[in-house]
């Protein structure tokens, strides 16, 4: 296929990103399948995954390619597909993260196998950003993030912490082992419970299947690392009077989240779709509106670029132990995963979604608090 029959305004978004069909450059694509153009453009980021699924198209540099597009500001200059006019308005009119639909994503997303994290991820199994400042591996960036999170919260021996979306428990442990927490982890995912209690055998640490809304104790820190996400716009400021109610009054919180710049009610359809059902980033706005009230801001820490480093880790690791877990899984599942961690290595590249670390006092609180790096 050539440049030649592709739809003009196709071809000026490509043009903007420096982006060339069939081209020798590690971003350019290379189409295998002459509908390609026509199924991007009825169907959007969700026809472009579902493509890259289907063989349709390659690229040596997946994650440059979206970097590419995302900095040009090529995808809001497409027109909006029927599809993804319909997950935008399903999202206004439903409260999409409800207490039944927050199972989907545990599903879909983190019961698909712990041996595909236990291949993919460092020792610790931490899925979330890693804290990259003085590191120069996986390994050694999420322990700097742990202990990050530790020093900004002043974790001290005895002090109960409570890890909303613990999963396979690494902070938990970090925190019980380095700082002798009492810590406590709740998670959806019997999978992780699972594997969680399995890793922090025989330290302070208790790991619950339970919904944060479904809390009753107090705790002198919590702490809420890549589980926001999952909250949705519609649950925001419960998330915060349930977690204001279950702090301590001197207490603090941390959360942990990647966020957007803007304020949004949906996500990519084509993650929406296969990797976190549900899922909505949310924004600076949304977030102080809901805590309003509730906390007093101590700390907004970014260091989205990091989960760039962190994706591509990943993603390598991924592909180095694939044969070693390929029999449970298939070639599609492969190119999608792929697909998932490029992608979106190339949104945090490109300073479209962010990494935020906030700390919280409650309004009431007479603490003097002074963050760290």
């Amino acid at each position: 296929m050539s440049e030649k029959n592709i739809d003009p305004s196709l071809q000026k978004l490509l043009d903007l990103a420096d982006v060339k069909i069939n081209g020798n450059r590690p971003w350019d694509m290379q189409v295998h399948n002459p509908k390609l153009f026509q199924r991007i453009l009825a169907e959007g980021s969700l026809g472009l995954g579902e493509a890259y699924m289907d063989e349709w198209w390659d690229s040596e540099a997946v994650d440059e390619l979206i970097n590419r597009f995302l900095k040009s500001d090529a995808d809001k200059k497409l027109n909006i597909s029927p599809k993804i006019a319909w997950l935008i308005l399903k999202a206004k009119i439903l409260n999409q993260q409800n207490k039944i639909k927050a199972h989907e994503v545990i599903k879909k997303h983190y019961d698909i196998g712990n041996d595909l994290y236990q291949k993919m991820l460092d020792k610790s199994m931490a899925y979330t950003c890693g804290y990259w400042k003085n590191a120069d591996n996986l390994e050694d960036a999420q322990a700097a993030k742990h202990d990050l999170i530790c020093r900004k919260l002043k974790i001290e021996p005895g002090m109960t912490l409570l890890d909303i979306g613990c999963g396979w428990g690494s902070l938990i442990k970090y925190a019980a082992e380095k700082y002798k927490a009492k810590a406590i982890g709740i998670t959806l995912s019997k999978e992780q419970a699972r594997l969680a209690k399995k890793l922090c055998q025989g330290l302070n640490v208790e790991i619950k299947i339970m919904d944060y809304r479904a809390l009753k104790e107090k705790f002198d820190r919590i702490v809420s690392v890549g589980m926001f996400e999952h909250v949705g716009y519609k649950n925001h400021y419960e998330y915060f009077n349930s977690t204001c109610k279950s702090l301590k009054d001197n207490g603090l919180m941390l959360l942990h989240t990647i966020a957007g710049n803007t304020s949004v009610k949906n996500t990519n359809a084509w993650l929406d779709k296969y990797i976190f059902p549900n899922a909505v980033l949310p924004s600076a706005k949304q977030i102080t509106t809901a805590y309003e009230g509730l906390f007093r801001l101590e700390d907004w820490h970014n260091f989205g670029t990091y989960y760039d480093n962190t994706l591509m880790a990943w993603h390598k690791n991924f592909n180095d132990n694939w044969d070693k877990i390929k029999d449970n899984y298939d070639e599609r599942f492969f190119r999608m995963w792929n697909y998932y961690l490029l992608t979106c290595a190339g949104t945090f590249r490109s300073h479209r979604n962010q990494l935020w670390q906030i700390v919280f006092s409650k309004t009431s609180s007479q603490r003097t608090y002074e963050s760290c790096r």
